[in-house]
């Protein structure tokens, strides 16, 4: 494995009209710029690709940093540089932005945590807790 690089740089790709409009409707509904909406869409499909790894071994990698764009989830200058390419916002606004981004994260985990069996939702208590086997 070579020497990762951390300085960003930019990639330009050439898409129809229609198609920048319907990411961009989607990216606003979820709440991310669009920068932030394709580079997730990119490594979502990387996954798709890696398909021979089991899904812990893959997660392992990400977190020791694999080369991804966004290795274990970008870091939260990145998260406000994307937020701030749609215009000026607001520090409120900012706080907003990367609170939601924080929320996605915890879903993520939850969601892998339920799969492995390691927490569950409790429906009386309306929460989660770790189940007896994690």
């Amino acid at each position: 494995m070579t020497e990762q690089d951390p300085e960003r740089t930019s990639v330009r790709t050439y898409v129809p009209a229609y198609q920048k409009e319907e990411w961009a409707t989607r990216a606003n509904e979820l709440e991310m710029s669009l920068s932030e909406f394709v580079r997730t869409m990119v490594q979502a499909g990387k996954r798709g690709f890696e398909g021979g790894q089991p899904a812990a071994e893959s997660r392992d990698r990400e977190k020791g940093g694999s080369g991804d764009a966004t290795p274990g989830g970008q870091d939260l200058e990145t998260t406000v540089l994307d937020a701030l390419e749609n215009g000026p916002l607001e520090f409120d606004e900012l706080v907003d932005v990367v609170a939601e981004d924080f929320r996605r994260d915890v879903d993520e985990a939850l969601g892998r945590l339920e799969e492995e069996d390691r927490v569950e939702h409790d429906r009386l208590d309306g929460g989660y807790r770790v189940t007896d086997d994690g």
